[in-house]
């Protein structure tokens, strides 16, 4: 059976109060039109235990990778963190299609978006280097990235400072993800009295895109 990751990153956790997962339940309910028996795990990061590296988990990282210590020599808060931080990424690998629905905050992802990001960051289990530089290992997975802007960053003079979608777009792309284009809907703060229908073209961009999404059983 398929199984979607569908992750959130935003402190409003209800489809009533949060307009990317209004337009992320739209896609939901297309892909399963096509794919009916698609498992989706939701990941709400905000209500989520996520390890940040910290000094603990810094030097785990650095002893086990070229410090030439075992596992076994970790300290006890070293190696509790790291496990955690491998079933992390174990579960996110897990899954063959991923869906994302941040806002973009401050010209970039929330913090938590980061923070969650490092956790799959691993040499060997999600990427590998080689002569040529490093390679994704995390290929023949679909992902699409919804994201919600106050303002206008698709074009104009703040089309250069959006960092949200470009960070993600680009850490998915180091991890070998095929990904599709990112839905945006945006200018809602600046232009309210035409939130209704830029909800409404982002909603039936995103109703096309789980159809696109979903018509190409993943493999892996």
């Amino acid at each position: 059976m398929a199984k979607l990751l569908y992750i959130t990153a935003n402190p409003k956790n209800t489809v009533k109060l949060s307009k990317g997962m209004q337009i992320g339940e739209v896609f939901l309910e297309e892909f399963q039109k096509i794919q009916p028996d698609v498992e989706i795990e939701r990941w709400h990061l905000y209500d989520m235990d996520i390890p940040e590296i910290d000094m603990d988990l810094l030097y785990a990282r650095a002893k086990l990778s070229f410090m030439g210590y075992t596992k076994d020599q970790l300290t006890e808060a070293e190696r509790t963190k790291l496990e955690k931080m491998h079933a992390l990424a174990d579960r996110f690998i897990d899954a063959d299609y991923y869906v994302f629905v941040t806002p973009l905050w401050n010209l970039g992802a929330p913090a938590i978006l980061k923070s969650f990001m490092d956790n799959v960051f691993i040499a060997e289990k999600t990427f590998t280097n080689t002569e040529s530089g490093p390679k994704g290992l995390l290929t023949n997975r679909k992902a699409i990235h919804i994201q919600t802007r106050g303002g206008i960053y698709s074009n104009g003079p703040m089309s250069e400072y959006e960092m949200g979608d470009r960070y993600l777009s680009k850490a998915l792309e180091f991890l070998g993800f095929d990904q599709l284009e990112t839905i945006v809907a945006e200018g809602m703060d600046h232009f309210p009295k035409q939130a209704p229908e830029i909800m409404a073209k982002a909603k039936e961009q995103a109703a096309e895109a789980a159809k696109e999404m979903a018509k190409t059983p993943v493999t892996l």
